[in-house]
């Protein structure tokens, strides 16, 4: 029998296990920008009576402190932080939550080969709940594993060997798609056989070809016609 072609320079043949990322793969990662580039330091500069532009300053740096640790994406963590409830905020902005372009078609073209889809994502479980709950993106997955799970985020060396324990999956034979350049590199460090780079995050923005890794801008453009 004659090896089917590879599409887009991907074999789905060699492919068991397929490990994605949530928001700017899966989800439109306007929702995240908007919350924490926008929202968060207009309500923070509220909140302590500060010029917005001053606000928005302080909490980058605050991000910036953080980046590559759990609290990096703690939803608990800021509000402590920052007397303001994430959680709440997140839960009334909810309705700008919803798929990047051709993820679900992506999603249930997986599906149909058979293959075990994982969810794998740095977000912290309270907004995870909140975001498959308005997606009903469970439907479409074997499992959800979030960095607060595994124990590190995905950058991070320590995450793959714990989350391979999590997921059982064979490292030469999974797919992982990102859009996190830095989590890419940790994954192809650890021996993942197939990555993807999501080239368009945001619908809002426009895309950003890796020039390290195999990038796409529509998850769908994986799949045969």
């Amino acid at each position: 029998m004659p090896h089917p072609t590879p599409i887009n320079g991907f074999d789905w043949n060699a492919v068991d296990s397929v490990l994605l990322d949530m928001d700017g793969t899966l989800l439109d990662r306007h929702f995240d920008n908007f919350f924490f580039e926008e929202e968060l330091p207009r309500r923070y500069a509220l909140e302590r009576r500060l010029p917005l532009d001053a606000a928005r300053e302080y909490l980058f740096a605050l991000y910036r402190s953080v980046e590559r640790e759990l609290d990096w994406t703690d939803l608990h963590y800021w509000t402590r932080r920052l007397g303001l409830d994430l959680v709440a905020m997140t839960k009334e902005l909810e309705h700008m939550i919803g798929f990047l372009p051709g993820a679900e078609a992506f999603l249930r073209g997986v599906r149909a080969r058979g293959k075990r889809i994982a969810l794998v994502t740095n977000a912290h479980p309270a907004g995870v709940e909140i975001k498959v709950a308005r997606t009903s993106l469970h439907r479409y997955v074997d499992r959800i594993v979030d960095a607060f799970e595994v124990g590190y985020l995905k950058m991070r060396p320590e995450y793959w060997p714990a989350c391979q324990r999590l997921l059982g999956f064979d490292p030469a034979r999974s797919l992982y798609i990102d859009d996190d350049e830095s989590c890419l590199d940790s994954a192809r460090a650890y021996g993942i056989g197939h990555i993807y780079h999501s080239a368009k995050s945001s619908t809002q923005r426009p895309p950003h070809p890796s020039t390290r890794f195999r990038s796409v801008e529509n998850l769908a453009a994986l799949l045969p016609d």
